[in-house]
């Protein structure tokens, strides 16, 4: 009798066990998003949110070079391995059309997302089609292309007088792409291991493109008509080939073996003191104004990209929504995380971590502004961004374009009108395959 007591308690134990088991497993939660600082931010927070409510998050990485891949190989095969997905804004029509995405329109609207977060980024992060009131994701991490500086070089009396002799105007932040490349010729010093200017110039995924389009965007060109995706007259009009011209001739400046640069290297061109200005996303610059990582760093500052020759002035989009897995089993666990998320004290945090918030009103806040040298601009700069083609072919249209503006930005090859008429009709040709034009 006791030795079937024992069984019979050891039993329960064993099935209450399970049950603790299974239980936990159900109060988890795991987002896949790639490896970068901002990641173990949302860890961070996830580790909060864990202690308020008991759901452990996990927030698991993957190198930014198989990001994509990883993510959409298990979205084709309906894998459960995540519950949320931190997805490039590119991603939204490829994974709302493939049934890939939770339609999140009703939770939209009903926490009023579209006025609670700054229009750009619902725009870009979260709707699709454009325009057509269909909500996917929710904002959250805010990014775009800014430049950090050396102010100490900028603020140099004697770099001051010889630049105002020789452009006869005041040494400073560039007021316009025209200064922007007078700076970068001024500080071109290869005898003296010092360059102008670092820009995005890699063609392997989309360094290229969001470069490029700082150029673009603030010369009033544009990528194509988004609601009738006609590009012959955009992409290739005037206003893009001077665009294209003038980001060339930045490249002019940059430092030696700069063909295939990116963030890392941009960011080493203000560490290792080889550049005046670099280009970067701002997601970057935590780590230089950390001066263990930035030797310079209390000499570096920051400025939103400039306008072009017209006044026009905005920024290659970056940044992520967050989505909800439509194969996940955690589905409602994953939409009362996402409740939390948005509130306003639980958007305060993600700023204080170093997340970029997408909150329209922590954005204008001047806490927020005044939180780090680089703030201001980023929150300049999100009210004036445009985005790349966030179509599911989207990345046949980018590979295009490298394939395009490659040769002719880093071996001169042709000009930037017969680049550009290429690329028209690359793109033409791909919106016809996909019954996108006629």
């Amino acid at each position: 009798m006791r030795k079937l007591v024992t069984s019979v308690l050891a039993g329960i134990g064993l099935t209450l066990a399970c049950g603790t088991s299974v239980y936990a497993q159900e109060k988890s939660l795991t987002i896949f998003w790639a490896e970068w600082d901002p990641a173990n931010y949302l860890q961070e927070l996830g580790n909060e949110y864990e202690k308020e409510t008991g759901v452990k998050i996990t927030v698991e990485t993957t190198p930014w070079s198989d990001f994509q891949t990883k993510a959409f190989t298990e979205f084709n095969a309906h894998g459960d391995a995540y519950d949320l997905v931190v997805g490039d804004s590119q991603w939204l029509g490829a994974g709302s059309t493939g049934g890939h995405y939770v339609d999140l329109t009703d939770f939209f609207k009903k926490h009023d997302l579209g006025n609670v977060m700054a229009p750009a980024t619902v725009k870009y992060y979260a709707e699709y089609p454009g325009n057509s009131g269909k909500y996917w994701a929710i904002p959250l991490e805010g990014d775009a292309v800014g430049w950090s500086y050396r102010k100490d070089w900028f603020e140099d009396p004697k770099e001051k007088e010889a630049f105002k002799a020789k452009y006869g105007y005041d040494l400073d932040v560039p007021k316009d792409f025209k200064a922007l490349r007078d700076i970068a010729e001024f500080f071109y010093r290869p005898d003296q291991k010092r360059y102008g200017i670092a820009i995005y110039t890699d063609n392997s995924y989309d360094a290229m493109a969001m470069g490029f389009e700082n150029a673009l965007f603030s010369y009033g060109g544009e990528l194509g008509d988004y609601s009738t995706y006609k590009v012959d007259g955009h992409i290739n009009s005037d206003k893009a080939v001077a665009a294209l011209d003038a980001y060339k001739e930045l490249y002019k400046f940059t430092p030696p073996g700069w063909a295939k640069s990116f963030f890392v290297e941009d960011n080493q061109a203000i560490t290792e003191n080889l550049a005046a200005m670099s280009m970067n996303f701002f997601a970057f610059f935590p780590s230089l104004i950390n001066e263990a990582s930035n030797p310079n760093a209390k000499n570096t500052g920051f400025f939103a990209n400039p306008p072009g020759p017209n006044g026009d002035q905005f920024a290659a989009l970056g940044g992520q929504g967050i989505s909800v897995i439509s194969y996940s089993k955690k589905q409602e666990e994953a939409m009362k995380f996402l409740e939390w998320f948005i509130k306003d004290e639980t958007q305060k945090k993600w700023a204080a971590l170093g997340g970029y918030t997408c909150s329209a009103a922590v954005l204008k806040s001047p806490e927020f502004q005044s939180a780090t040298p680089y703030n201001k601009a980023f929150y300049e700069t999100m009210f004036k961004v445009k985005d790349f083609w966030a179509v599911p072919e989207y990345a046949e249209l980018l590979q295009q374009l490298n394939q395009r503006v490659y040769p002719y930005m880093i071996g001169g090859e042709g000009t930037a009108k017969q680049t550009l008429d290429a690329l028209a009709a690359d793109w033409n040709a791909t919106f016809k395959k996909y019954g996108r034009v006629q």
